[in-house]
């Protein structure tokens, strides 16, 4: 029974996460169609290249998980840090790989789903990828911290990363997007924003946990 009441704990925290990702995504979706239908139009294409080009770091995050949740079970504390050492440099630097190749090839990324005579759809949806595109290494470690938490038994952490990311987004983009200056570029640029603070914060949380305890206990209590 105890396993029953784990098992349905974990998987409640999982779909108030996932929840919490669609509703974001909604806001900012409203948000976005408030700009017209060329800036609609840019952000629906764009969208689809963004699924695309940080897939592979997304399932390297949950390949990471299995990584860690099985050397858990067997105690093998030494093989999680080493393991989260080689995961950050190899996830971080395919993203960053990831995003010279979106920036170099935006253009023809948007042809790709938009005809090549809407050059102002095109025009816009090039900005964002080279804006929010240039940043997947941000996303990339967020995908890492989300894998560890949920391997540690601690998937309550990476619901607070979903909220602080995706609530850091939507406010950012209803109040940068407010300031003539900035237009819609506050809703593009909201968004690595709210990464790098759940990087930030998810990393931050690790080390004064790692800090505190020996390393044994913390992989207990964390």
């Amino acid at each position: 029974m105890s396993r029953v009441k784990e098992i349905t704990g974990f998987s409640a925290l999982t779909c108030l996460q996932q929840s919490i990702m669609n509703l974001g995504i909604l806001a900012v979706q409203g948000l976005v169609n408030s700009f017209g239908t060329v800036v609609m139009a840019a952000f629906a294409a764009a969208v689809k290249i963004d699924a695309f080009a940080y897939l592979p770091v997304q399932d390297f995050g949950n390949a990471f998980s299995v990584f860690v949740a099985q050397n858990y079970g067997a105690k093998q504390t030494e093989r999680i840090r080493k393991g989260i050492r080689a995961a950050a440099v190899i996830s971080l630097s395919f993203g960053l790989l990831i995003s010279l190749g979106v920036f170099i090839f935006a253009k023809p990324l948007m042809t790709l789903f938009i005809d090549s005579k809407e050059i102002a759809v095109i025009s816009e949806g090039v900005r964002y990828l080279r804006i929010e595109g240039s940043f997947y290494f941000l996303i990339a470690g967020l995908f890492l911290l989300y894998g560890l938490y949920r391997a540690l038994g601690k998937p309550g952490m990476s619901v607070v990363l979903t909220v602080v990311s995706l609530g850091i987004r939507v406010a950012l983009s209803y109040t940068l997007s407010k300031i003539p200056a900035l237009g819609v570029l506050g809703i593009w640029w909201s968004v690595p924003i709210g990464w790098l603070l759940a990087d930030i914060l998810g990393v931050t949380y690790y080390f004064i946990k790692n800090k505190r305890l020996p390393i044994e206990g913390f992989y207990k209590e964390i």
